[in-house]
């Protein structure tokens, strides 16, 4: 996870970016991070690699109970995930990131070129230093990208979201190497070594 560059993003410019397409902020998450309820067992949920949530070995079919338990999850130091109430704390599996993001779109205020992201789950994220963009790779060395969508929560970027970002990429000498990194909130974020 390699951030670039010192500065830092605009707080009331991300405040802009992250309306939807009728102005409207999105609704706040529970404060899960302030919650400590008693651990209460296993529950037989899993997030899936490539998204999907379920119950029971079955697909959650219902987007609005998807993004209610999107809303609930956290990620504990343990390295364990968890949904959490005020009363109840209850450990799900997830594959790999917890969320997907599906959609990419470049957006300029005052000048400075912000990358925005949408998950799944309608996260709506803009790439800065605190929602870093890396890239890891796999045994085959195909590249995994991620963002950092809050707290300890991160989404994989879905392939074809990776393919623009490819595309708007340029060849940068970051850390004393060269490589293809994308830009927003006025730092480079290296996706791919340039050969």
């Amino acid at each position: 996870m390699t951030k670039h560059s010192q500065i830092k993003s605009d707080p009331m410019a991300i405040m802009r970016l992250l309306k939807d397409e009728n102005g409207n902020m999105p609704k706040g998450l529970p404060p899960v991070h302030k919650w400590n309820p008693d651990f209460c067992g296993d529950i037989d949920m899993q997030i899936k690699a490539n998204g999907q949530w379920m119950y029971m070995g079955t697909p959650i079919g219902r987007a609005a109970l998807v993004k209610l338990f999107s809303s609930i999850l956290r990620h504990d130091d343990d390295g364990c995930f968890y949904l959490i109430t005020p009363v109840e704390k209850v450990r799900i599996v997830v594959d790999d990131a917890p969320f997907i993001a599906t959609l990419v779109s470049k957006v300029v205020d005052e000048g400075v070129e912000f990358l925005r992201f949408t998950t799944l789950t309608e996260d709506v994220v803009i790439v800065d230093d605190k929602h870093p963009l890396w890239v890891n790779y796999d045994e085959q060395g195909e590249p995994r990208p991620y963002i950092k969508v809050r707290d300890n929560l991160d989404a994989l970027v879905h392939r074809n979201v990776f393919y623009q970002l490819v595309e708007w990429a340029e060849i940068r000498e970051l850390d004393g190497e060269s490589c293809y990194a994308v830009q927003s909130a006025g730092q480079w974020f290296k996706i791919a070594p340039a050969v």
